[in-house]
């Protein structure tokens, strides 16, 4: 349907509430209101939405607001003149960062209806729309277009727990990666024909600074676990799993809030990024089948080094490693698969709350030839 309203800036005929609310009066029943947000680190270009009951869509205000608490207040003001009271606003954004977080927190303290959504999804979808050219503006239409066509969870702010832990696990990745870098240095000075005695001293300095402070992450995340009854106990179970130890059971955690809002296996390894893509027309074009890599990395990280040590000790993992490997000879392929299994079970070790039982396979077989 065509536009009913481009809502600019200082315009006054056009933009007046009263012609818009006088046009919403005439429409047919509003069953769905959308505001598409396309979040910037200092701006929010947004959009407004609504479906009708013949679930016919229309995109019929636009506008900018600055992402500060102030921008917010104007931008939730602005959205309740332009919308129907009786039926609730969804906002819609893509998570962005973390420059989509203080909006998102602010709608939730006020009881708003807010959907996060992966960004690849976005993308993806706007690949549908006959657009030209991506701008801020057609960004924030596709968003609002997206909500009201599909159904989107509720967004919930964190548990206070998952998110600390969460600020913490990247606090300690981000010194881990200065600490790399940093060694790096110091072998190279270290090589050098006449290495300079000072610098030497500083770089040790430095990384004496980043151990004591990688100490001090790892005793808060041991307090935060402890503190909190339930989170100690979900733990316990992920580290049951070979290769998972409490900083990758606390990373999961952290990551997913607790696998909140996770309703299935599938979902879950999309959101990490571990999800197999592929690209295939016809008989003529077939592309080699690879991981998205859109979603979230940190996740992808902590689970690197758990595949390896579940491939060395766990007959399971091992057996599904060399299978892959034996199939196309490539050693990663192998190990990534293993990470997404690792989450999968991971998850599942969740749902049913009960440990891991590496002879789980061996009984079931004992079973089906008793029986």
């Amino acid at each position: 349907m065509p536009y009913i309203q481009d809502i600019q800036p200082g315009e006054k005929a056009k933009g007046d509430f009263h012609f818009i609310l006088k046009k919403m009066s005439s429409m047919k029943k509003v069953i769905k209101q959308v505001l598409g947000i396309d979040v910037a680190q200092n701006e929010l270009v947004v959009c407004l939405g609504r479906m009708s009951e013949d679930l016919l869509t229309e995109l019929y205000a636009r506008k900018a607001f600055a992402n500060t608490q102030t921008g917010f207040e104007q931008m939730t003001g602005w959205v309740k003149k332009l919308t129907d009271a009786a039926i609730a606003v969804q906002y819609v954004m893509e998570a962005t960062g973390v420059y989509h977080e203080r909006l998102a927190y602010f709608l939730a303290e006020r009881h708003m209806r807010i959907s996060i959504v992966m960004p690849n999804k976005i993308s993806n979808y706007m690949r549908t729309l006959d657009i030209k050219t991506i701008t801020d503006k057609t960004a924030a239409e596709a968003i609002a277009r997206f909500g009201l066509e599909r159904g989107l969870d509720n967004w919930q702010q964190p548990t206070p727990v998952y998110k600390a832990l969460r600020q913490l696990t990247r606090e300690r990745g981000q010194l881990i990666e200065e600490r790399t870098v940093i060694k790096n240095q110091l072998h190279a000075e270290q090589a050098e024909a006449r290495p300079n005695k000072a610098s030497i001293e500083r770089m040790n300095r430095r990384i004496a600074l980043l151990n004591d402070q990688e100490k001090e992450i790892a005793a808060e995340i041991k307090v935060l676990v402890r503190s909190e009854e339930k989170v100690n106990e979900v733990v316990d179970l992920l580290c049951s799993m070979p290769g998972v130890g409490t900083l990758t059971a606390v990373t999961v955690l952290g990551e997913t809030n607790g696998f909140d809002l996770i309703r299935n296996k599938k979902q879950l390894t999309s959101y990490a990024g571990l999800d197999v893509k592929e690209k295939q027309s016809g008989t003529s074009v077939k592309g080699k089948p690879s991981i998205s890599k859109k979603g979230n990395k940190y996740l992808r990280k902590v689970l690197h080094l758990p595949a390896l040590a579940a491939i060395r000790c766990d007959e399971r993992f091992k057996d599904i490693s060399e299978r892959l490997v034996g199939k196309h000879g490539i050693k990663m392929k192998a190990i990534v698969a293993v990470q997404r299994k690792l989450l999968e079970m991971m998850y599942t070790l969740y749902k049913t709350g009960k440990k891991y039982d590496e002879n789980y396979l061996t009984k079931n077989e004992a079973k089906e030839e008793a029986a």
